[in-house]
């Protein structure tokens, strides 16, 4: 093992004692022993008084500031061989020992004592980590919140004064302002321009920019995003690129001069890249999500067994289906009605109370934005309702709408018939992209067919005098023929009487009957009205649980005496529904028709007679004369 320079030259020094020992036994010479003695008498004992003297030499003040270690004092004395107390002083007799006990306990370099822990800091602490995201917002808000986080952390970490994060619009040439935290209060939310500040310097040379240093006379004409001078003194920006083309901007600044420098020009740079992997993620679970969405729409056309006998039917399955297709604010269904030859505003939903058109607004064609889709059958898209040069009517001049925003509205076509328009429109401009008219146009063909069959259905309804489920009259015809009836009646003074019969109502779809059991109690109600009726009678059917009959020359007792065993017929006679026996139950309200050609008041009393019956709990009949 090799010596250092140190070692060697302190092994040369002791290797004189056995020398200086050994020249008395070597030698005859008297004077040659007396000098080697008294050498080596010398030697060792001028090693001997270097120990004892560096042993017993205080330390040296190396300054005038120096402070005496503390003195700690022992609670007990200890007592000498003579019985005199004495202190002892010392360092902390608390000697660190690894033993048996702590050989697997790791040993931290820093006491206790010496680090700082806040009461508050593990409540403080799960409420950042623990931050709830916002409920029931779409995707925007949800990134949003997730921006904003961003934007705190590069704040507090380069002890800026404010964060800010811009979108770019290519094709407009503006920029954005989406997300900030900032310790002002004057911050400008709206769209900037490009021009020559700092923020169009970074979009034009699409590279990041920072200013060390911004005099007070030009911080206006730089930093554009604050309402009123901050003193800002420094700024830097970095551009953030998705698919391969400027998206956005990240930008900081701060009221110190020197605050930034390339270093985090390169730390925003990584930022960037994190946000940029952010959006591509969101926007990959939003493509899913929405396209999970708009299947889940368009399937709950088919998922409810509905005839679309009544319109109702058909605007509350288009309700249904529409509400997440797309992202809107207020949309309002315009339909065709074949009957009155012209288009209406059928159904309008409201998302955010803001004031919009009610139902039943005719359709203006030659100077509405529906009605130009209506005409031309193609899509009508409007990014911006605000826009002054142009006054946009949605549906008619004497609509009141406020609000500005987008506009969109898809038509109905199917065999080039235009059956109907969806009109979307949201609060936010340019919200509609060209892929979300695309879809909607797509999907429109499933509501056009829809749309198409009800119209067809209901029009041939209209044609036909008789009620398809029940093969009784329909309403129309039955009061047209009631009208006939009570002038023939008048012209020969004969007497009449109008009785109408209400099915009451029973456990449908729950637990007695596996389904919907109405139309079989309805077939078997009519076919007992039909077996009790005279010839010379009227019989029709005016809503889905009401039937009326017009007796013609029969007085107001023969009709009670009829309608009273009709109802203990039916209340009598089991209906097989499924695999159960069941009874069903009607009630009646009688009117006089004597003298009276007023049909409005005929029918009014008479039902005011059905619904006396009905209020004292059905399967009665009560006259109202």
């Amino acid at each position: 093992m090799l010596l250092d320079k140190k070692n060697r030259k302190r092994l040369l020094i002791f290797l004189l004692i056995p020398i200086l020992a050994v020249i008395p036994f070597v030698t005859e010479d008297i004077v040659l022993r007396v000098i080697a003695a008294l050498l080596l008498i010398i030697y060792v004992g001028f090693i001997i008084f270097l120990r004892d003297s560096l042993n017993r030499a205080p330390a040296s003040k190396e300054s005038d500031s120096y402070v005496e270690p503390p003195v700690i004092q022992r609670e007990t004395p200890v007592e000498t061989d003579e019985g005199e107390g004495f202190e002892i002083v010392s360092g902390n007799t608390d000697t660190e020992i690894i033993t048996a006990d702590n050989l697997a306990t790791p040993i931290s370099p820093l006491t206790a004592k010496s680090l700082y822990h806040p009461p508050e800091l593990k409540k403080e602490y799960l409420k950042i980590v623990s931050e709830t995201m916002p409920a029931n917002v779409g995707q925007d808000e949800y990134f949003g919140f997730v921006l904003e986080k961003i934007l705190q952390v590069a704040k507090e970490a380069f002890l800026a004064y404010s964060a800010m994060f811009f979108w770019y619009n290519k094709k407009k040439e503006t920029l954005n302002l989406d997300r900030f935290v900032s310790a002002s209060k004057d911050i400008a939310r709206r769209k900037f321009e490009k021009e020559n500040d700092i923020l169009s310097q970074i979009v034009e040379k699409e590279e990041p920019l920072w200013l060390p240093s911004i005099s007070s006379n030009s911080e206006a004409d730089n930093i554009r995003y604050y309402s009123a001078p901050q003193g800002i003194r420094s700024f830097v920006g970095v551009p953030l690129f998705y698919r391969k083309s400027l998206a956005g901007i990240l930008a900081l600044d701060s009221k110190g001069e020197d605050s930034f420098n390339v270093e985090t020009v390169y730390s925003l740079g990584r930022l960037v890249r994190v946000i940029s992997i952010i959006i591509s993620l969101f926007e990959e679970k939003f493509t899913e999500s929405l396209s999970e969405q708009r299947l889940k729409s368009l399937l709950s056309i088919f998922s409810v067994q509905k005839k679309f006998a009544t319109p109702d039917e058909l605007f509350d399955t288009i309700e249904n289906s529409i509400k997440n297709l797309i992202q809107w604010d207020a949309f309002a269904f315009v339909y065709y009605d074949a009957i009155s030859n012209n288009f209406k505003i059928a159904r309008t939903l409201n998302k955010r109370t803001i004031k919009y058109v009610g139902e039943g607004l005719e359709i203006e064609l030659s100077k509405s934005l529906t009605g130009k889709a209506i005409m031309t059958g193609m899509p009508v898209s409007i990014e911006d309702t605000s826009d002054t040069e142009k006054r946009f009517v949605r549906f008619s001049e004497s609509e009141d709408i406020s609000f500005e925003g987008s506009f969109l509205a898809i038509p109905l076509v199917y065999d080039e018939q235009n059956f109907g328009v969806l009109c979307f429109e949201s609060l936010k401009k340019s919200v509609y992209s060209n892929s979300d008219i695309q879809f909607l146009r797509q999907a429109s063909r499933i509501f056009a067919f829809i749309a198409f069959a009800h119209s067809g259905q209901r029009f041939l309804k209209n044609l036909l005098s008789v009620d398809i489920e029940t093969k009784v009259l329909n309403k129309e015809t039955f009061l047209e023929y009631l009208t006939k009836d009570l002038l023939k009646a008048r012209e020969f003074s004969a007497p009449g009487v109008v009785v109408l019969i209400y099915i009451d109502k029973f456990l449908e779809q729950d637990t007695l009957f596996e389904s919907n059991p109405f139309p079989k109690v309805l077939k078997s109600i009519v076919e007992s009205i039909k077996e009790a009726l005279p010839k010379t009678s009227l019989l029709g059917r005016l809503s889905t649980r009401m039937l009326a009959v017009s007796f013609f020359n029969s007085s107001t007792k023969e009709a009670f005496i009829w309608a009273e065993k009709l109802r203990v017929k039916i209340a009598r006679k089991p209906i097989p529904v499924m695999s159960k026996q069941s009874t069903f139950t009607i009630s009646a309200g009688l009117a006089s028709t004597h003298n009276k050609t007023n049909l409005e008041e005929i029918m009014e009393t008479a039902h005011l007679a059905l619904n006396k019956a009905i209020e004292k709990g059905g399967n009665a009949v009560v006259n109202a004369n």
